[in-house]
């Protein structure tokens, strides 16, 4: 006798996580831990307090958190002004606990924990070639290429960050992860071309980013996740435990890409920037490091970026004329800081991507852009 069909549950491809259609995308940011091999990043269980200030009037006739959400599918937006919350707001199903990925905002707080290992010790100088703490790439591209080119994207190698090209070097990247292949990330690296000299452009390069998580690894002993739950999480009072995505079971951390954790913890994460990285009067950082990340080191020319407001690059954020700080990610997701008005905000969000893209699609960037201006007037 057939036995009767069992239920279950269909997940989406994780070797397609850069191509999936709007359909998924909201569904998929929501379950990263389910699609790849993870590690935690533990909170203390005794969280910071994020004080509630009053509610944020937005002028009317302009922009309005309801309309933003709506047009721009945004899955969280938090809004912090002083360290009290002055918008908190969530949508496609996101609940207050639910870790969305990070996407590439996970590469900011990467290089802050760069910051800490020099701080430690463990990092003796950002001029050391990288192959001093990964001996595997002895012999490749990055024999030349030193911890700071790594931070400022400008290893100078032939890497391909194209996401709608399934052939490309961050597409090869994510199949390796999806597969969990053991070293296959450090593999695909060595294999990648010279292109350009160490240090002289800026190339924006998702390899080198895993490759720097690495590196904070090898020199400090310690994985990770465990370095920043030791460094941050813990310490800052997060409240929600959050992940480092792996390259394969009980591997590396991928420093770059697709992390998770809830949203008000990517606000106290800013908040911590904002700063200066000093948690209880301890200070985490280097002197100055939160001011060399937000120093420019490149310029940055792409329209796109340009849109948004920015126009250099430092040590992995994103930087803004006026000194705001910004880590962005696919799909639309970013952390802000401008620490001279006292704004940290947090947009989470399953933007549509080529293929997906219509005429009738908003045009997100311009839309971000003039809300974060109405929000700057509205606190003064």
């Amino acid at each position: 006798m057939t036995p009767a069909a069992p239920a279950g549950e269909h997940l989406p491809r994780a070797e397609d996580f850069l191509l999936w259609p709007p359909s998924i995308q909201a569904y998929g940011y929501r379950i990263v831990d389910r699609l790849f091999a993870t590690r935690p990043v533990l909170a203390s269980g005794r969280a910071r307090a994020l004080p509630r200030g009053e509610t944020l009037s937005l002028p009317q006739g302009g922009p309005s958190f309801e309309g933003f959400i709506d047009q721009n599918h945004t899955a969280g937006l938090l809004i912090l002004h002083d360290g009290k919350v002055v918008c908190e707001r969530y949508a496609l199903g996101l609940r207050e606990a639910d870790r969305w990925s990070t996407m590439s905002t996970i590469k900011s707080m990467t290089a802050i924990l760069v910051g800490a290992a020099v701080r430690d010790g463990a990092i003796a100088s950002l001029d050391d070639p990288v192959p001093d703490y990964l001996a595997a790439l002895r012999g490749s591209a990055y024999d030349r290429v030193t911890v700071r080119h790594l931070l400022t994207m400008s290893s100078g190698v032939g890497w391909t960050e194209v996401y709608d090209d399934p052939q490309s070097d961050v597409n090869r990247y994510s199949r390796s992860l999806a597969n969990r292949v053991p070293g296959g990330v450090l593999q695909l690296m060595r294999g990648i071309p010279p292109g350009n000299e160490p240090g002289t452009q800026f190339r924006y390069n998702s390899g080198d980013s895993y490759l720097l998580g690495a590196l904070v690894s090898a020199a400090t002993g310690k994985r990770l996740a465990d370095y920043l739950t030791e460094k941050v999480w813990h310490p800052f009072g997060m409240e929600f435990d959050a992940f480092y995505t792996l390259e394969s079971e009980g591997g590396q951390e991928i420093g770059g890409s697709r992390a998770g954790m809830a949203l008000r913890d990517f606000g106290r994460f800013g908040q911590f920037i904002a700063g200066d990285g000093v948690i209880d009067g301890r200070a985490v950082l280097p002197q100055d490091w939160v001011r060399d990340c937000a120093t420019p080191a490149f310029a940055v020319t792409d329209p796109v970026h340009n849109a948004a407001g920015v126009f250099a690059y430092g040590y992995c954020w994103w930087l803004e004329p006026d000194g705001a700080m910004n880590a962005f990610g696919f799909a639309g997701q970013r952390l802000r800081i401008s620490a001279d008005r006292r704004l940290v905000m947090v947009i989470l969000s399953a933007v549509p991507q080529p293929p997906y893209v219509s005429p009738g699609c908003p045009d997100t960037v311009a839309q971000t852009r003039a809300l974060i201006g109405t929000i700057e007037r509205s606190v003064g």
